[in-house]
């Protein structure tokens, strides 16, 4: 009697089984489905930041964004500017981002990437300005600079004396400051180098040891080959603190940047020698812009 009566108790519990096994497959498969469709979330992400940007900054044209491989920041590209927001759109970050483990200017690179010819001249931004009340465009930095404020001490003067001059804001631990001084060679132009601390207090050591060298022009050279200078005894660097100064007010937040001394127009990042030629006026006759 116990024995018959316990058959659909069996049967039961086989289907509860198969029942939780359906169930554990369909979880699986739910899994399955959700590493595959990786890019479906990536796109409604990238939707959901747009849709958010286009609430919070209505007047504020979004040419492209893209949230991946920034740390879990977003990339928009407005115009020429670029800036970074999180992925609620709540924060917006204006400024250079760096890999910190390939110690590259990333934000230099994509500029250079978008616009390959941007040269700034002034001006470029007329007619963007008008009554955006609650609504600001974010702050790059500007196109034109007064080197007129800077004093004479913190620079460090090298390359050709008797070519046109081009005035370079840099970093000794700067990966692309070090490659540009090579451009810089080939471009055969006489370089006022001043140095800035975006890399922190080993950057600002490093800057004052090049600045109260003996030689400073042969120790920058030293600095960016990874050794380091022989600085005076007692000497206190003079100028740095002013080219701190200037290029915090004037929003340079990565380095290199570049100055043309005759109008203070700004060219940001590293650029090849036949650029930089172009950027001071050299070579206009051999089809340069």
């Amino acid at each position: 009697m116990n024995y018959t009566n316990s058959k659909p108790d069996l049967k039961a519990r086989a289907a509860t089984a198969a029942l939780a096994l359906a169930g554990t497959l369909t979880v699986l498969s739910l899994g399955v489905a959700t590493l595959t469709s990786e890019p479906a979330l990536a796109s409604e992400v990238t939707a959901n930041v747009r849709a958010a940007l286009a609430a919070r900054l209505p007047k504020t044209p979004i040419d492209a964004l893209t949230c991946e491989g920034f740390g879990g920041l977003c990339e928009v590209v407005s115009g020429k500017t670029l800036f970074y927001v999180d992925q609620a759109a709540r924060y917006l970050v204006v400024g250079r981002l760096y890999d910190m483990e390939t110690r590259s200017d990333v934000t230099a690179a994509r500029l250079l990437e978008l616009n390959p010819d941007l040269i700034a001249a002034g001006g470029a931004r007329a007619g963007k300005q008008g009554d955006d009340h609650g609504d600001e465009q974010p702050q790059a930095a500007p196109t034109q600079v007064d080197l007129n404020t800077l004093p004479a001490d913190g620079a460090i003067h090298w390359g050709n004396p008797a070519a046109p001059k081009v005035v370079v804001f840099s970093d000794f631990q700067c990966g692309y400051c070090q490659r540009l001084t090579g451009e810089l060679t080939k471009a055969g132009v006489h370089v006022e180098e001043r140095p800035i601390s975006i890399f922190g207090a080993k950057s600002r050591a490093l800057s004052e040891a090049v600045l109260c060298a003996l030689d400073p022009a042969e120790a920058l050279h030293q600095a960016y080959a990874g050794q380091a200078p022989n600085p005076r005894k007692g000497c206190k660097a003079k100028g740095l603190d002013a080219n701190e100064t200037f290029a915090k007010a004037n929003r340079f937040n990565g380095t290199p940047v570049m100055v043309r001394p005759s109008d203070g127009a700004v060219l940001q990042g590293y650029r090849p020698a036949a650029e930089i030629r172009r950027f001071l006026g050299l070579d206009q006759n051999k089809g340069g812009r």
